[in-house]
């Protein structure tokens, strides 16, 4: 069954100085630097990666995105630091908020709608019994992760297709880009991550990641003060022995031994040299010419 609720007039809400997710948030100076971090981190990465079309403002009718919410830390500050520029007037998109409920036994189905209610915002909860589909699916002792993901993915496609949305938005940060990388890098053996945004196969529906240069920790952080009603994952989050797990808790050491680590291992991931790897489809080796000495010899 879906759900959806329809957000006040602007009317009614534009005398506020901040959206009304922020209305019970902290007065320090601390957590104003990290909102205003995040923000700005997130508008960087809309604006040098063209996440809004160009034509955004011009439309009768402005671009949709769907939201996609978790109920984990990540999703809830992607849904604040939208929610934030849209009131700003720096996101002429309109949001529709998404929560898939996959079925899994436990999950506490009240708790995002009552969240999304009280901020009256669009939103629409879908539900989908995937659980059963990946417990049966996958053999026993492996991890759910691949087959969970997929399965996701292609219902969220179709759900931005019916509601007319160009792009479903995810809450991955800079941490889950890196780790992504030592995954590819250690099992896969390519060099790739996260890109912040990205078209979908089919070609019709792309894939946004504002928070893609956040560090988790001030994610972790800003949530912890905003006091979410955070989502534990019991499908895949219960599971021990995970490979992103431990390419988090390699990430971890490294920092712990040279502070800032993280930060210049995402650095790298923008600033690629094609002549200094080994894919002759990213350059062509075999075009090298050494250029004839000038006639003063020099």
């Amino acid at each position: 069954m879906d759900t959806e609720q329809t957000s006040p007039p602007a009317s009614e809400v534009a005398f506020q100085p901040y959206h009304p997710i922020f209305a019970h948030a902290p007065k320090s100076v601390g957590f104003k630097k990290t909102r205003k971090a995040l923000v700005r981190q997130a508008k960087e990465v809309i604006d040098q990666f063209q996440l809004i079309p160009a034509d955004a403002r011009k439309r009768d009718t402005p671009p949709k995105w769907l939201v996609c919410l978790s109920g984990g830390k990540d999703s809830y500050t992607l849904m604040a630091v939208l929610l934030d520029l849209k009131w700003q007037g720096a996101l002429p998109v309109d949001l529709l908020f998404c929560n898939l409920d996959q079925g899994q036994p436990g999950f506490p189905k009240h708790i995002l709608p009552d969240y999304l209610d009280a901020l009256g915002v669009d939103y629409r909860i879908i539900t989908e019994d995937t659980y059963s589909i990946v417990t049966d699916k996958v053999p026993e002792g492996n991890t759910f992760c691949a087959m969970c993901s997929r399965l996701r993915r292609g219902i969220l496609y179709r759900v931005a297709r019916e509601e007319g949305c160009e792009a479903i938005v995810l809450g991955h940060h800079r941490d889950d880009s890196l780790e992504t990388f030592m995954l590819n890098l250690f099992h896969g053996g390519r060099l790739a991550a996260m890109p912040p945004t990205l078209l979908n196969d089919a070609g019709d529906v792309k894939v946004h990641r504002p928070l893609i240069s956040c560090a988790e920790a001030d994610i972790e952080r800003f949530a912890k003060a905003m006091e979410f009603p955070i989502i534990p994952c019991n499908l895949c989050g219960s599971q021990d022995g995970l490979q992103r797990m431990a390419m988090k808790q390699m990430l971890n050491e490294w920092e712990q031994r040279a502070p800032g680590r993280r930060a210049k291992m995402f650095r790298a991931l923008s600033h690629v040299s094609p002549s200094h790897l080994i894919d002759p489809n990213l350059f062509d080796f075999t075009d090298l010419q050494p250029t004839p000495p000038s006639e003063d010899g020099v």
